[in-house]
């Protein structure tokens, strides 16, 4: 089951990257998103995917009987899930404000800074 996973973090790990390098706007946007399910997967399969019992501790007892279920990987992908989320919606918002002020999405298109007619910058100092 892990291989599998594992398999699978990799090819999600690599369409992010090719969605990261696109040209437009919009497939970055999906880029970052598949990068936070990647990471979040990634923490789940760090984090084992055996079935452990609960961390319960009985009465009579100081430590728990049997190997339990660590919480911390839950933790931390509860806490990757919101980071992720509210980064995206950041970057959407900012996408949107750039569509709306440049009327596209092509990073080509959007060289407002650097017009093409003009010569490069100066590269000396």
């Amino acid at each position: 089951m892990e291989v599998a996973l594992v398999a699978l973090i990799g090819i999600m790990f690599s369409v992010t990257i090719y969605l990261l390098l696109s040209r437009y706007i919009i497939r970055m946007l999906l880029g970052v998103v598949l990068l936070g399910n990647s990471v979040n997967l990634t923490l789940f399969v760090a984090g084992r995917i055996d079935p452990i019992a609960p961390p319960l501790i009985p009465a009579r007892l100081t430590t728990p009987p049997q190997d339990v279920a660590n919480a911390l990987p839950q933790a931390l992908i509860l806490t990757a899930i919101v980071i992720s989320f509210s980064f995206f919606v950041f970057l959407l918002v900012l996408a949107y404000r750039a569509y709306q002020d440049l009327e596209t999405d092509d990073t080509h298109e959007m060289r407002v800074a650097e017009p093409e007619d003009e010569g490069l910058p100066p590269l000396g100092y």
